[in-house]
């Protein structure tokens, strides 16, 4: 693993080589009602977040998925954004399917519902349902959410890449839920251009680590979700958390700072709906600590084992 001084680390990065976004984005599935079903509990409050985050703190990199709401997420960006200002890039996905509210809650004893549908008349139905919600003409990263085993890849990547050559997508990308591997990765880019990848990656789970020095070695941009474990590594008493308290940091900046440092390929998309959590977490590039400081703290969630969902069978596409 190869890392580098985070006060060195870039800002930014090159999208598709042609959209240059601050690292540090903003991930709105938060937006939304309870389990992530429905408006959002506090409308204005979205609206406002948002516009924080956008017009005056410099985030030009939001992450959303017709899958929040569903729909809902995207509407209330349209809400709070639009128009939009020309340096916002507005990420999107689609190919999940929900059933209600319980899908994605953390619950014990059973795993989240993870169904997806690749199906190409579904995924066209999709994208222009999202041009719609987002008001826009093009979707800057359209990431597939989940490859369908019961479809073709080139099916799936196939339909996406006529809807970008109808201009109606820039670039495409694929989300992993947990994760996208190696072996997909490669396959997925002898059918169309790939930018960017989406997966399960944290300071205390690395399983993704092959994927994103695949995403570095290929200057593909490497989005990594639960960046923070669910949240098991900020809560309470949490490791993360032990080790900010003598640090002068949050322990939410402390895990983002390591994924800025981790690698220039990295996109981070902490969501939040909090405005103070969000300037907060908007602060993580400036955490300055030392070599020997990063190299304990990573030995301590070292011993942290993070919850991820349960891969979803793959003979059946999902987890239920």
């Amino acid at each position: 693993m190869t890392t580098f001084p985070l006060a060195k680390a870039p800002r930014t990065f090159a999208l598709g080589g042609d959209l240059t976004v601050n690292r540090l984005g903003y991930g709105a599935m938060h937006l939304t009602g309870p389990g992530f079903w429905g408006p959002p509990q506090d409308p204005d409050e979205a609206v406002r977040l948002l516009r924080r985050a956008v017009h005056e703190l410099g985030v030009n990199f939001v992450d959303t998925a017709d899958s929040y709401g569903p729909g809902y997420n995207e509407e209330i960006i349209k809400a709070a954004l639009h128009p939009y200002p020309d340096d916002l890039v507005i990420a999107t996905k689609g190919g999940m399917l929900r059933t209600g509210p319980e899908d994605w809650v953390r619950a014990g004893g059973r795993d989240p519902y993870i169904m997806a549908l690749g199906r190409p008349e579904y995924l066209r139905q999709q994208v222009e349902v999202s041009l719609y919600r987002l008001g826009r003409g093009s979707i800057d990263l359209y990431q597939l959410h989940r490859i369908d085993p019961l479809v073709p890849l080139a099916d799936q990547l196939g339909e996406l890449a006529r809807l970008q050559q109808e201009g109606k997508i820039r670039h495409i990308g694929l989300s992993g839920q947990p994760e996208v591997t190696v072996e997909q990765l490669e396959q997925a880019r002898r059918i169309v251009d790939i930018v960017a990848v989406e997966n399960l990656y944290n300071i205390a789970d690395r399983s993704g680590e092959p994927v994103l020095e695949y995403a570095e070695d290929n200057d593909l941009a490497f989005i990594p979700w639960f960046p923070l474990g669910h949240g098991d590594l900020v809560g309470p008493g949490a490791l993360l958390t032990k080790a900010a308290d003598s640090l002068g940091v949050t322990a939410a900046q402390l895990g983002l700072a390591w994924l800025l440092r981790r690698s220039p390929n990295i996109l981070l998309i902490p969501g939040t709906t909090s405005v103070r959590h969000l300037e907060d977490n908007l602060k993580a590039g400036d955490v300055r600590l030392t070599e020997i400081q990063w190299d304990e703290i990573e030995a301590l969630c070292a011993q942290a084992t993070p919850w991820r969902p349960t891969p979803p069978r793959a003979e059946e596409g999902h987890v239920s």
